[in-house]
Formats: C-alpha cells, sequence, structure tokens
C-alpha cells in the first residue's frame, strides 16, 4: 500500500513539473476589439477614433494659455436637424480646488447646458462634416498643478416639423 502511495505520488509530482515547464514556453496575445456602426439615418462620430480618450492641453509659457482641441466629426440625419449640449452644464478642468472654464463649440455654435442647433436639416440630410472646438480659458498666475476634465455632449437627432 505504501509502495503504491509513493508511486502514485511521484508520478502526480513528475506530471505537475512538466505541465509547469510547458507552461513557461506559453505565449498569449490579448485581443480587443469595438466595432461602432452608425445607422444611415443618424450619427454624429469623430473622425478619429481615439479623440476624447486622453487628450491633453499643453501650456505655452510664452503666452501663459493652453492649448486648443480641434476634431472633425461626420454628421447625418436624414430626417431632420441635429441638435446639441454638454450634460450637466458647462465643462471645466479642475485641479480639486478651483477650476479653468472650457469654452465647447461645435460647428462655430457654442454649447450649453441647453440643446440648440448644431447642424441644420438642409446640411445634415446628404450628410455633412463639422468641427469641435474646446478652448480653455486663460489660466491665472496662481493656477498651477495637474488640472483635469471629464464632460459629455449629447447631440439629438431632432425631426423635420410636419406641416
Amino acid at each position: 500500500m505504501l509502495k503504491q502511495l509513493v508511486t502514485g505520488a511521484s508520478l502526480a509530482a513528475a506530471a505537475l513539473t512538466s505541465s509547469l515547464a510547458f507552461a513557461a514556453d506559453d505565449a498569449r496575445s490579448s485581443i480587443h476589439i469595438t466595432a461602432n456602426i452608425p445607422t444611415q439615418q443618424f450619427h454624429v462620430q469623430p473622425r478619429n477614433p481615439d479623440f476624447g480618450k486622453d487628450e491633453t492641453m499643453s501650456y505655452n509659457t510664452v503666452s501663459g494659455t493652453l492649448t486648443s482641441l480641434r476634431q472633425t466629426y461626420d454628421v447625418k440625419n436624414t430626417e431632420g436637424s441635429v441638435h446639441a449640449y454638454i450634460e450637466g452644464g458647462p465643462a471645466a478642468l479642475y485641479n480639486g480646488s478651483n477650476s479653468i472654464a472650457l469654452t465647447t463649440a461645435f460647428n462655430g455654435v457654442t454649447l450649453s447646458a441647453l440643446p440648440q442647433e448644431v447642424v441644420d436639416d438642409a446640411t445634415s440630410t446628404p450628410g455633412t462634416q463639422a468641427d469641435m472646438t474646446i478652448v480653455a480659458a486663460r489660466p491665472l498666475d496662481t493656477q498651477n498643478g495637474l488640472y483635469t476634465g471629464n464632460f459629455t455632449v449629447i447631440f439629438d437627432a431632432v425631426p423635420r416639423a410636419t406641416p
């Protein structure tokens, strides 16, 4: 019985050792795929799919300003116009104790917490391009350190008014 137990234990140890040896030669590749396919009736998408994920506004020491951001969007609404607004109110950069205001415009229209037309019906029906720009207010001399900001722009498909 003892002989069988020792033999079984040694076989288990050998199997475990060989599987560890094989594991040392493993290679892995994690793949994450995302595909966002818009509808043909309505979409508002940045040309650069990475826009908004990790943007940086660099500080210019000569002018004392932050660089602005600009991104071109593809816009289409075959059944009316496109309105936009900033969810939750005005956007800003924060450092925990104070803020720097951000002015966000889409297609030349400054966005606020209230929805407003940014692309009219005639322009959005065939599809068009429009720029989003984000400009920071000039930081005060006392504003320094790391500032961050997160905000969401909502785009609404507004149907045509029926006569």
